[in-house]
Formats: structure tokens, C-alpha cells, sequence
């Protein structure tokens, strides 16, 4: 990348300890828009932790987080999000009573044009701008074959589609820097497969940033650009996935032999 051009996610020295244990130290990594970079490693590495201190979760106790070259560190999670950082979750995060349409909608607090007085009195601003959220909601259900199923329960669609629809609505957001943490997690190999072509929509049409964490190593092979190993809380490989799967340091320490 050119030196000129600004990361959408930069980390310098960034760590954080817990009584005295030091979970994730010096973890430096640069991502800039358009591209996907994975974060993988063993159960317990620090890989959730990173992502953590990614969004105001937990508040490092050293080194810096950098949005578009902004310092973010000390912000609460929603100033996290109002920047342009979206993540989903390991175990799913739905309203599952709410419609999957209404999932989507929620997210998209920047957008909404009226007040409360319009939405008590369905002022014709609340029906523009409900209309207006409605498209945009079905546009993105769309990219993931979920327009149909839009009036459904979120509870009631199945395991691999409640994925989706949680990705859909961290893309409702209007992220600059998208975050997920092991979006295969518990999915079929055809689901997986539709998860990938997923991945690869959103980053060719919106043009995000993407950190992704995932134990499916042809998940990673496959929608990676580089990837960065992490083992007790350090990096210990960084690289183009065909380098990273022949890396020593990640055999012993992940992979296998």
C-alpha cells in the first residue's frame, strides 16, 4: 500500500493486562479500505480480546486504536460505532421477537429524519423516512438472499440465515471498518459457502475494511488477503496466506503438522 494513504484500522503497541496477566501485548496491525485481513489462532490466543478493545469494550492499558488516523481509545462502544465500526458476535446477537427486517432497521440510527413528536403523530416526515429505511433495509437483505423473508421472525429463520442477518445489520451501520468474529462458526459446508460469496459481495460493494476472526481455515485461505497469527496474547506470524500455512512458528502453534 502506499505509504501516503491512511489505515481505516491502525494499532500501535496496543495491549491490554487483567491482574497482572498480560492477555494481548503489542499488537500492532494495518488495514486499509477495501481489503480483508484474518486474525486467526489457538482457543485463548487473545484474537475475541483484540476485537474487544477494537470496539470500547474493554479499554487497552497500553498502546493506541486508530480509525481513519483518529484516536479512539477512552470512547464508549456506541462512539465506537458512530465512527464507523461494526462487529458481529461468536454466539449470535438478534432481536429474535423483532422482524428480520426490523433487525436491520434498528442499526440505522444516523439516518432516521424525524423526532418523536413525528412518530407519535405519523407525520408524513415519519412515513418518508420509514419508507425510505424500509428500501434500504430490503436492498440489503437482498445481498443476502433474505428479502423474501423479510416479515419473518428473526427466531424463526435458520441457524446459517441468522448469520446473515446479523452481517446485514452491522453493514446497516454504514461501517467503515467491519468486524467478524467467527461468522462460520456452527455452519454447513454449503452455508459456509454462501458465507464466502457474502463476504466477497460486501467487500467488492461497499469497499470496507474487514477484520475477520475464523477457525475454518478454507474460509481464510479462500477470502483472506493477509493474515496475522496470534498465540498468548502476541503475533507471531504476519503474512499472505500461502506464506502463513507453510510458517513454522503457526504449524507448531495452530495448524498441525
Amino acid at each position: 500500500m502506499p505509504e501516503t494513504k491512511i489505515p481505516v484500522l491502525e494499532t500501535k503497541k496496543l495491549g491490554i493486562t487483567f491482574g497482572g496477566l498480560k492477555a494481548v501485548q503489542d499488537f500492532n496491525i494495518q488495514i486499509y479500505e477495501g481489503e480483508l485481513v484474518g486474525l486467526i489462532g489457538p482457543n485463548g490466543a487473545g484474537k475475541t480480546t483484540v476485537f474487544n478493545m477494537l470496539t470500547g469494550v474493554y479499554l487497552p492499558t497500553e498502546g493506541s486504536v486508530l480509525l481513519n488516523g483518529e484516536v479512539l481509545n477512552g470512547k464508549k462502544t456506541h462512539q465506537f460505532v458512530a465512527a464507523g465500526v461494526a462487529r458481529t458476535f461468536q454466539n449470535i446477537r438478534l432481536f429474535k421477537d423483532m422482524s428480520v427486517i426490523d433487525n436491520v432497521k434498528t442499526a440505522f440510527t444516523k439516518d432516521i429524519q424525524y423526532n418523536m413528536v413525528d412518530a407519535l403523530f405519523r407525520t408524513p416526515k415519519f412515513w418518508k423516512t420509514e419508507k425510505e429505511l424500509t428500501e434500504k433495509a430490503l436492498d440489503l437483505l437482498d445481498i443476502f438472499h433474505l428479502q423474501e423473508k423479510a416479515d419473518w421472525l428473526a427466531s424463526s429463520l435458520p441457524y446459517g440465515q441468522q448469520r446473515k442477518l446479523e452481517i446485514a445489520r452491522a453493514l446497516a451501520t454504514d461501517m467503515k471498518l467491519l468486524l467478524l468474529d467467527e461468522p462460520a462458526a456452527g455452519m454447513n459446508p454449503t452455508e459456509t459457502a454462501e458465507l464466502l460469496e457474502c463476504i466477497n459481495t460486501i467487500r467488492n460493494r461497499f469497499g470496507v475494511a474487514i477484520l475477520l476472526i475464523e477457525h475454518d481455515m478454507s474460509l481464510v485461505l479462500n477470502v483472506c488477503q493477509r493474515i496475522q497469527v496470534i498465540d498468548y496474547g502476541q503475533t507471531i506470524a504476519k503474512g499472505l496466506p500461502e506464506e502463513i500455512v507453510k510458517n513454522p512458528k503457526v504449524i507448531a502453534a495452530y495448524l498441525g503438522e
